[in-house]
């Protein structure tokens, strides 16, 4: 039968993986829990090298064919969540690495998103901020006293199951919404109560464009400079996907030249993001820890999920395979 000796969870930010009730399932296997994450390759092995199963929290840490193959003890291989694009799934099946995920709870990113846009267009951080100094009320992030979402045009892009639901939150704001994505139809679009439009009328015209696309190499930089350039002043953009998928470079410089009014962001290139990374100070930006999928319901199904794998697996009928 497979045996399971010494189990690695990784990039554990909170310390809370081993609160989890469902951990005590599980005796008889040497549990490692690691809070921080590391980027250096040679670390990452000297760090994992005696497990012989690993927990991967979501993208955190990925793992590329370089670093599996590097690997020999690893048997099993976790992702929380049912895929995850930081693994290479075909080098682990190459070297007989079992590749499983877990199930998840709802969908907690469309709360950070409509967090994100609720917070900069009425201006709450500054002003809860402002309070506690011993103030009463000021100008917001974007100048002024705060706008409604209400009459306003929301541009998704990317109308899959995200995208469909930060839509339909939008209706019930009372907001127009539009939508584009390179497969988008608008028999889709309108399915949702949207209406498809081209990529260039959606940033021309919308006043929150919102991106709920996954990283590939055809949307990698999908919003770039002359794409920035074409949305109003007025307008902010909202990334609660993947960092790469705007060009931050050009969003930094957007928001320094006020091309933008502003920007909400939970996802960058580099997780987490360096202390000096210029984001950190560019004006006009809600920026956020990759929150997305970070919620008590959401870890909870993680952890049993990742119980339930580890069980099956020890019982030779591995479950939720991925590749």
């Amino acid at each position: 039968m497979p045996e399971i000796k010494r189990l690695a969870i990784l990039d554990d930010y909170q310390g809370l993986t081993l609160s989890h009730p469902d951990w005590a399932r599980l005796p008889g296997i040497e549990k490692t829990v690691f809070q921080d994450t590391l980027k250096d390759e040679d670390a990452l092995v000297a760090r994992l090298a005696p497990f012989d199963a690993i927990l991967a929290m979501r993208e955190r840490t990925p793992f590329p064919r370089s670093l599996i193959e590097r690997l020999p003890n690893l048997k099993l291989l976790i992702t929380t969540g049912e895929r995850n694009r930081g693994i290479d799934d075909a080098a682990c099946k190459e070297r007989g690495i079992t590749l499983c995920g877990t199930s998840s709870f709802g969908a907690p990113t469309v709360e950070i998103t409509w967090g994100l846009i609720i917070n900069m267009m009425r201006g709450l951080p500054e002003q809860a901020e402002s309070m506690r100094a011993g103030n009463w009320q000021r100008q917001t992030l974007l100048g002024g006293v705060g706008s409604t979402v209400e009459g306003k045009t929301l541009g998704v892009v990317g109308l899959g199951k995200l995208g469909t639901r930060v839509a339909k939150v939008g209706q019930a704001f009372g907001m127009k919404v539009v939508a584009w994505s390179q497969n988008l139809t608008d028999e889709a679009a309108a399915a949702v109560g949207a209406t498809r439009v081209s990529k260039e009328e959606l940033l021309r015209t919308a006043d929150v464009v919102t991106l709920h696309l996954l990283l590939s190499e055809r949307s990698r930089g999908i919003i770039a400079a002359p794409d920035l350039a074409l949305m109003k002043k007025s307008a902010i953009i909202i990334n609660t996907s993947r960092g790469p998928l705007i060009d931050q470079d050009a969003l930094i410089a957007a928001l320094k030249a006020g091309t933008i009014a502003g920007a909400g962001i939970d996802v960058y290139d580099i997780e987490p993001i360096p202390p000096a990374h210029p984001l950190l100070s560019a004006p006009h930006a809600l920026l956020t820890p990759h929150l997305g999928y970070v919620s008590a319901e959401n870890f909870a199904q993680y952890f049993k999920g990742a119980v339930e794998v580890i069980e099956a697996y020890l019982a030779g009928s591995p479950i939720r395979i991925i590749g």
